[in-house]
């Protein structure tokens, strides 16, 4: 195209005529908010080292598994995507190649908020003046490579010019936290926070669960041998989350069942997981069991629980052999959560000390389950939409069917769940518009003054995410 690539400012706002000036008033209240981001996956070691993104493939495409999954999905491949070898083929390890694949394949990204993302990013971050295309391919990707390579275009600068007021990383359970005493060191302490997340320690069939045991014991000055002392290495290990600054835990569950076992039955599945005997059955047993555990242990030490199930995870071996998890195979399957709380919400829902805040990719749960729970227990805030349905027309859905039973404070406002850095602003500025639009329709329809909506922007953008992700 010969024209310049712009932006249209009302994006993502309500077509409708009568909607759209209320929206665009309520979004602008809220454009400028600081961004909290409590729930994410970029690495806290970008931060540590602070150093350069090194190249446009490195920053967009290599770690973006909304991104390389579309591209998968029509004949390109994980190793020529630049993520890694198979035994028949090797990784690309040109990144403007890897770059010109991208850009190739730019219309397969039509309709999707990956595109609403990407085009954010390219225009409002790095100036980019043409769409991607096989043939604007090189012109962009020297126009992002100048800008990466630019002194101010590190990861700590980033936070100040996203407007990136905190943002909580996703550490290991085992994690020494030794980047994020660096970080502190380094007056950081209160914008990078760490996140304890223990899911490989609590599936015990794992092929890899006994050397992540001894990882956390060793990490926690416990040997575990048993199930009391499993508990106490996790106790120790959050107390040190907690001393570091951490405000919740992540729980990535199949299943969002929290059946409590008594001791002696959790005891003799432990012991059977450290002898390499656990069956399957035994370990998704002591999975829900160690949930409900986890929630009493946030209830004495007032870190969050965010739960998140319902996605099979690595659907397709033969990458996850390859490539490690992550890489886009992950798919949502019907999730179950009124029967499968009752036991937490039975013991904690009322308890001052516990939090937790439930994630869904089943729509069909938000009505039904999520939001009359929300809407009861004062312990329960429902998360975002989230993976899967992190896009406009599914953040809509959302609204409508959550927000007339559990209201708007029972929310925990948005959160991003990214590790393209890049992508972050952007989302975040999606969601404000959703909301803005969605706001915008209760104002015409007189069921809310245009006061309280903006009122409500802000807490959705802003004060929720603060409130629901206070320190213990």
């Amino acid at each position: 195209m010969s024209e310049r690539w712009t932006l249209h400012p009302d994006r993502a706002l309500p077509a409708d005529p009568a909607t759209r000036p209320l929206a665009r008033e309520i979004y602008a209240a809220v454009r400028e908010l600081p961004i909290v981001s409590m729930h994410g996956h970029v690495p806290v070691e970008w931060f540590t080292d602070d150093t350069s993104f090194g190249d446009p493939a490195q920053l967009f495409v290599v770690p973006d598994h909304y991104l390389t999954r579309m591209l998968v999905s029509l004949g390109e491949t994980l190793p020529r995507l630049g993520v890694g070898s198979t035994p028949g083929e090797d990784v690309e390890t040109d990144p403007r190649e890897i770059w010109r694949r991208f850009c190739a394949g730019w219309k397969h990204f039509r309709g999707t908020p990956t595109r609403y993302w990407l085009e954010h990013a390219l225009v409002e971050i790095f100036g980019v003046t043409q769409r991607p295309s096989a043939e604007t391919a090189d012109v962009l990707y020297d126009r992002v490579a100048a800008r990466i390579a630019e002194e101010d275009f590190r990861p700590r600068a980033l936070l100040d010019a996203f407007g990136i007021e905190v943002i909580a990383t996703t550490d290991p359970a085992w994690a020494t936290l030794d980047a994020h005493a660096k970080l502190a060191a380094d007056g950081y302490g209160d914008r990078v926070l760490p996140t304890f997340r223990p899911d490989p320690l609590l599936h015990v069939d794992r092929a890899t669960w006994r050397d992540d045991v001894a990882r956390l014991g060793e990490a926690a000055g416990v040997e575990v041998t048993s199930y009391d002392r499993y508990l106490e290495a996790l106790r120790a290990q959050r107390e040190r989350f907690v001393a570091a600054g951490a405000r919740a835990t992540d729980h990535g569950h199949l299943y969002a069942d929290t059946t409590p076992l008594d001791d002696g039955e959790a005891g003799r599945i432990l012991d059977a997981a450290l002898a390499g005997t656990v069956t399957a059955a035994e370990a998704q047993a002591f999975s829900g069991h160690m949930l409900f555990q986890m929630a009493a242990m946030s209830a004495e030490d007032g870190l969050v629980m965010q739960l998140h199930p319902g996605v099979l995870r690595d659907h397709a071996r033969a990458p996850f052999e390859a490539f490690g998890p992550d890489r886009g195979y992950d798919i949502p399957v019907v999730t179950e959560f009124t029967r499968s709380l009752r036991p937490v919400l039975d013991a904690f829902g009322h308890h001052p000390g516990f939090r937790m805040i439930a994630f869904t990719v089943d729509e069909d749960v938000y009505s039904r389950e999520l939001a009359p729970l929300a809407g009861v227990y004062p312990a329960l805030r429902l998360g975002a939409p989230w993976w899967f349905l992190d896009a406009p027309d599914a953040m809509r859905r959302f609204r409508e069917a959550a927000t007339e039973t559990a209201g708007f404070s029972n929310m925990s406002g948005f959160v991003d769940d990214t590790r393209a850095f890049c992508s972050i602003p952007a989302r975040h500025d999606l969601a404000r518009r959703v909301d803005a639009g969605y706001l915008a329709r209760l104002v015409a329809e007189h069921r809310l003054d245009l006061d309280e909506a903006i009122d409500v922007a802000g807490d959705l953008a802003y004060r929720l995410p603060q409130a629901a992700y206070a320190r213990p």
